[in-house]
C-alpha cells in the first residue's frame, strides 16, 4: 500500500516579511491560548499549589520570554530551558 502525502503548494510570490507576519502571527496567538490554559490552573475550587510553585511558573514564563526577545536583538545563541514544579 503506498500512502500519498498532499503538501500545500509552495507561495513563490511571498516575501520574508509577509512570511514573518504569517507565522509569527500565528505562533503568537497559540502561545497566548497556551498561556490562558496555565492561568486556567489557578483555579483554588480544582487546584492546590503553593506560592513557591507560582513564583516558580512566573520565572518560567519571564525567563522563557525574555530569552525569545532578546533572539530578536540578537543577543542570545539559541538554548532551551526546561521546567519541572
Amino acid at each position: 500500500m503506498v500512502l500519498e502525502t498532499k503538501t500545500a503548494p509552495v507561495d513563490t510570490t511571498e516575501t520574508k516579511a509577509d512570511t514573518f507576519k504569517r507565522l509569527c502571527g500565528k505562533r503568537v496567538a497559540n502561545a497566548l491560548e497556551k498561556i490562558d490554559l496555565i492561568g486556567n490552573c489557578a483555579n483554588r475550587n480544582q487546584y492546590e499549589y503553593t506560592p513557591e510553585q507560582v513564583e516558580k511558573i512566573k520565572q518560567a514564563l519571564i525567563t522563557k520570554v525574555e530569552f525569545t526577545m532578546n533572539k530578536f536583538a540578537d543577543k542570545a545563541k539559541a538554548t532551551t530551558i526546561t521546567f519541572e514544579l
